[in-house]
């Protein structure tokens, strides 16, 4: 089993959209996968469980990180729905490794009968964020389009807690950054500025899809996946033409993520770039 985790410093920036998104698109094509949400406003769980097309655990995602847990129901699609209890474990210092021990244990126990676990988390650099980094093999960071954003480009690397260096050096070496996902992107003059200016900075952190030189991975702003977030509906089911052009729009990013995440190269990588060397 592959782990992904999407993580941003800032919040409201479609993380848990992407999350969705792509645990529906890896059980359509045949992926079993689990999913977990470690943030408690449960944005990435609550679509999940409207959508009736995963299991429900039958425990929330505190627990994985509080216990010892070793079983999940035998489904393709099982969900772990966050709780407000954790919002408490942060202020457990001592026994914050403990929790990051049972969640890599938990992780590890599960390694047989998923092929992916999508973590999402929250945008606070806490011990839930800690625990899943140090357990994963890939992270994913959406961003939108505005200056915070770039200027958070830098904390995602070097944050002094949460860093994606940080985590390699210290706790997770096998830590690989697929890259960042610009998301809520749309036509204006100041985002085409804004994406230009990263495409300049941040070049090899960007996601390829294509050949082209502005060929990266990205989520439209479109209000049907809004939609389907909040109404807990699978976007390329939806029935509304809006909803099957969003779809088309996103399948090139979704498959290129999904093909990453199954541990097959990234389409027209480039040998030898480190994500991790670009900030």
């Amino acid at each position: 089993m592959k782990t992904l985790v999407l993580a941003n410093q800032k919040g409201g920036v479609g993380k848990s959209a992407v999350a969705t998104l792509l645990a529906h698109h890896l059980v359509q094509h045949g992926r079993r996968v689990l999913a977990v949400d470690l943030d408690h406003q449960g944005n990435f769980g609550s679509p999940i469980q409207r959508s009736n097309r995963a299991t429900a655990a039958g425990l929330t995602s505190d627990r994985l990180l509080t216990e010892v847990v070793s079983v999940m129901p035998s489904a393709a699609f099982v969900l772990v729905p966050s709780d407000r209890g954790l919002l408490m474990l942060e202020r457990q210092p001592t026994m914050h490794t403990p929790f990051a021990r049972n969640l890599r244990s938990f992780l590890a126990a599960m390694d047989a009968h998923f092929d992916v676990c999508v973590i999402d988390t929250n945008p606070n650099p806490d011990i839930r964020v800690i625990a899943a980094l140090a357990s994963a093999d890939f992270v994913l960071s959406p961003i939108q389009l505005n200056q915070e954003a770039m200027e958070g480009v830098h904390g995602l690397l070097n944050h002094d807690r949460v860093g994606v260096r940080k985590i390699k050096a210290v706790l997770n070496p096998k830590l690989q950054l697929i890259g960042l996902l610009p998301t809520m992107v749309e036509p204006t003059p100041f985002q085409k500025a804004n994406f230009l200016q990263i495409v300049q900075r941040y070049h090899p952190l960007l996601i390829r899809i294509g050949d082209g030189p502005g060929d990266f991975a990205s989520m439209p702003r479109r209000s049907a996946i809004a939609e389907a977030q909040a109404h807990g509906q699978v976007l390329w089911e939806m029935k509304k033409t809006a909803a099957r052009e969003a779809a088309k729009e996103i399948e090139l990013t979704l498959r290129q993520l999904a093909r990453i995440v199954a541990g097959q190269p990234q389409i027209d990588a480039q040998p030898g770039v480190s994500h991790e060397s670009a900030a």
